[in-house]
C-alpha cells in the first residue's frame, strides 16, 4: 500500500447505477449471507477471506444485514448509519444526497484556530445537530474559529461519550442522519468556523462489536488496550478500515481535519510505514488543495509525528494535545496533587514557565509517578503544534463528579490562566461552555444494560478508591451512575447561564481575549517556526517568558499567587493586563501583563 489515498474503496457498500455493491472481510468464515429486501442471498466468497455480492434492487434507505452460517445477523462494521441500535441492521445511504449551500469552502489557516471542543449530546438541550447549528453564531461571534466535535461514531444505546464507537463509519442515530451532520457542518462553514472531528483507532466499544465472529484475525491476540482488544494494524484489511474511514470523514462530509483519539494505544511497530503515518500520508495526497489540520492526543509526549519540513509545512500531523500544559496550570489553580498529577507539584513554576515556551514540560525527564522517563524534546516545534487547554472532556468528565475549574479554584486566578491560554502563541482549545464561564459538571456518562452497566458502574467507583477522598465506600457510592439518564442530563450545558449578568461578562472577557488574539498573536504565527520561547523568571509564583514571533515580540508577566510578587519589568506597548498589572516592578496578585514591541527578539 502506497499511501497515496489511490487505492481502492475495500469497506462499506457502493451505490451501483442499479443498485448497490456490499462487502465484507470475513476470513474466518467459509460462507455468508446478505439479508436484503426480505430474503437471504448467498454472497460470493472472494480472494483473501473477503465477501461480495450486487443486489440491482437496492435502493437508499433500505435495511441490510450480512448472515453468518450459524444464523447470527450482524451490521456492516463500515455501514454509513443504523435502522436503528448497534445490533439491528445497517442502513443503505446515498453519499450525495445532501446539497452543500457552500461546496467551496476555502478552510482556514491552522494558525487561527481557536478551538471549542463539543460533545454533540449535551451541547444543546436537544442533543441533536440540527439543534446544534442554532448556536453556531454565538461562538462565531465570540471569537471561536473551529468546532471540534466529541466522537460520533455509533455507540451502544442512546447516549456516551462516543469513545465506545463500534461502528466508526455512521454517525451516532441520537444526533440525527448523515445529512442532518452535513448541514450542521455546512452551516459552520458558512459562519467561517472550521469543523474537526475526534476519531477513535485505538478500540471497538464493548458492547455492538461483531468483527470478533467473522474476522478474529482483525485483532492481535498478543496485545490488550485499557480498553479491549487490541487490533493488528499490520493486516491489510484491517489498515485499509482505518485509511478508508479517515478519507470518507473528511471527503464526504467536509471535515476540516480529525483528532486521533490517544494514538498511545495505536501500535503498530512493524509496519512501514507505520498506520499513523500511512493515515496522514493518504489524506495529504487525496486532499493536496484542501487546508487539512490533523491533531493527536498522546500521553507519550511525542514529536516524530509533529515535525515541520524545510519550508515549515506540515508532512504529518499539525499538532498535538499537550496534557502538560493543562497538569500543571491545574495544580497550581487547584491544588491538587493526587495521580497524574503528582508529575507537577515539583517545581510548579518552572513547569508552567516551560510548557509556555517549549510546549512539552516532560521532555526526556523522569516521571515520578512512573519512574521512567517521559517525553521528547519539543522546543524545535512551532508553537501552533501544541494544543493548549484547561478543561476539555477527559480531564473534566474523569474526575469523580465532573466538576470545572472554576468552582475548584479562585475566580480571579482561573481568569489569569484564561488570559495566558489565550494569548499564548500555542494554539488554545476551550471545552463548551467555559467561555462563560460554565459551572455545570460534565459527567462520564453510558448507556449500557445488564451486567456490562453494573462492570463499568463499579469498574468506575473502584478506580477513585485510591483517593484519599475516597477511602470509604460510602463516599465512593455517591459518584454519579454513569448509566443513569440524570447523570447524562446533568452534564449539559446551560445555555441561560450564558445570558445571565455573570455569564455576560465572562463572555465579553473571552471576547475581548480573542480579539486581541486575532490582532496580535495570530498574524505572526504561520511564520514562526521552533525555538522562540524564553523563560525569564521561574519562581515564587511569577512566571516571564517572552516569544520570538515572525515580526514581532510578545511578552507576558504572570503572578499566580494570592501575595504580591516582584516580576521583572515589561518592555513594549501593552496590550492585555489582569488585576491591576502594569509593565513594571511589583505583580499584584493574580495578575498578569501582556506587552509587544518591534522588532521580534533575537
Amino acid at each position: 500500500m502506497s499511501g497515496d489515498g489511490s487505492a481502492i474503496t475495500l469497506w462499506g457498500p457502493q451505490l451501483l447505477d442499479k443498485g448497490a455493491r456490499f462487502r465484507l472481510w470475513a476470513p474466518g468464515l467459509a460462507s455468508l449471507s446478505l439479508r436484503h429486501g426480505g430474503a437471504e442471498h448467498a454472497m460470493h466468497a472472494a480472494a483473501e477471506g473477503w465477501f461480495d455480492i450486487e443486489i440491482a434492487a437496492a435502493r437508499p434507505g433500505d435495511p441490510y444485514a450480512f448472515i453468518l452460517p450459524d444464523g447470527l445477523a450482524v451490521p456492516d462494521p463500515a455501514a454509513r448509519a443504523q435502522a436503528d441500535s448497534v445490533h439491528d441492521p445497517s442502513r443503505l445511504c446515498d453519499p450525495h444526497a445532501y446539497e452543500w449551500r457552500i461546496p467551496d469552502w476555502p478552510g482556514r489557516p491552522w494558525e487561527e484556530a481557536v478551538i471549542s471542543e463539543i460533545h454533540i449530546g449535551t451541547f444543546t438541550p436537544e442533543g441533536t445537530f440540527r439543534a446544534a447549528i442554532e448556536k453556531l453564531p454565538h461562538l462565531a461571534e465570540t471569537g471561536i474559529t473551529a468546532v471540534e466535535i466529541m466522537p460520533v461514531a455509533q455507540f451502544s444505546g442512546e447516549r456516551g461519550w462516543g469513545y465506545d464507537g463500534v461502528l466508526p463509519f455512521a454517525p451516532h442515530r441520537a444526533y440525527g442522519t448523515p445529512e442532518d451532520m452535513k448541514a450542521f457542518i455546512d452551516a459552520a462553514h458558512g459562519h467561517g468556523l472550521m469543523v474537526l472531528l475526534d476519531v477513535v483507532y485505538n478500540h471497538f466499544g464493548p458492547d455492538g462489536n461483531y468483527i470478533h465472529a467473522y474476522a478474529p484475525d482483525f485483532f492481535d491476540p498478543e496485545r490488550g488496550t485499557p480498553w479491549g482488544a487490541a487490533i493488528d494494524y499490520a493486516k491489510f484489511p484491517v489498515r485499509r478500515f482505518f485509511i478508508e474511514n479517515a478519507l470518507y470523514w473528511i471527503e464526504e462530509f467536509r471535515l476540516d481535519g480529525l483528532r486521533l483519539d490517544a494514538i498511545d494505544n495505536v501500535r503498530d511497530p512493524d509496519s512501514d510505514p507505520e498506520i499513523l503515518v500511512e493515515i496522514a500520508r493518504a489524506i495529504r495526497a487525496a486532499f493536496p488543495d484542501r487546508r487539512i489540520h490533523l491533531t493527536t492526543e498522546d500521553n507519550r509526549n511525542i514529536t516524530a509525528l509533529h515535525e515541520r519540513d524545510q519550508e515549515g509545512g506540515v508532512p504529518l500531523y499539525t499538532g498535538e494535545w499537550n496534557d502538560d500544559f493543562h497538569n500543571i496550570a491545574h495544580v497550581i489553580a487547584t491544588g491538587e496533587s493526587e495521580g497524574y498529577y503528582a508529575d507537577f507539584t515539583e517545581d510548579r513554576w518552572a513547569k508552567m514557565a516551560r510548557a509556555l515556551a517549549e510546549g512539552f514540560v516532560y521532555q526526556g525527564e523522569t516521571s515520578p509517578v512512573s519512574g521512567a522517563a517521559q517525553g521528547h524534546p519539543s522546543t524545535h516545534l512551532p508553537p501552533a503544534a501544541f494544543v493548549d487547554f484547561l478543561q476539555n472532556h477527559d480531564q473534566t468528565g474523569n474526575r469523580a463528579f465532573g466538576e470545572r475549574l472554576l468552582p475548584l479554584a479562585p475566580a480571579p486566578l482561573v481568569r489569569t490562566l484564561t488570559a495566558i491560554l489565550l494569548l499564548s502563541p500555542h494554539i488554545p482549545l476551550l471545552f463548551m461552555g467555559e467561555e462563560w464561564g460554565e459551572t455545570r459538571p460534565f459527567a462520564f456518562f453510558t448507556d449500557f444494560e445488564g451486567e456490562l452497566a453494573e462492570i463499568v458502574r463499579e469498574g468506575r467507583r473502584r478506580e477513585f478508591g485510591a483517593f484519599a477522598a475516597f477511602e470509604d465506600p460510602a463516599l465512593r457510592a455517591t459518584i454519579p451512575d454513569p448509566n443513569a439518564l440524570s447523570t447524562f442530563t446533568a452534564s449539559k450545558i446551560d445555555w441561560q447561564a450564558a445570558e445571565s449578568p455573570e455569564g455576560t461578562a465572562w463572555r465579553a472577557f473571552v471576547r475581548d481575549l480573542l480579539a486581541q488574539r486575532a490582532k496580535t498573536i495570530t498574524p505572526h504565527l504561520a511564520a514562526t517556526g521552533g525555538n522562540c520561547g524564553r523563560i525569564l523568571a521561574a519562581e515564587e509564583g511569577v512566571i516571564a517568558v517572552s516569544w520570538a514571533l515572525a515580526g514581532r515580540a510578545v511578552h507576558m508577566r504572570a503572578n499566580l499567587t494570592a501575595t504580591s510578587r516582584a516580576a521583572p519589568d515589561l518592555p513594549g506597548k501593552l496590550f492585555h493586563a489582569e488585576q491591576g498589572a502594569g509593565k513594571s516592578g511589583d505583580m499584584p496578585p493574580y495578575g498578569t501583563a501582556f506587552t509587544t514591541e518591534l522588532p521580534a527578539l533575537p
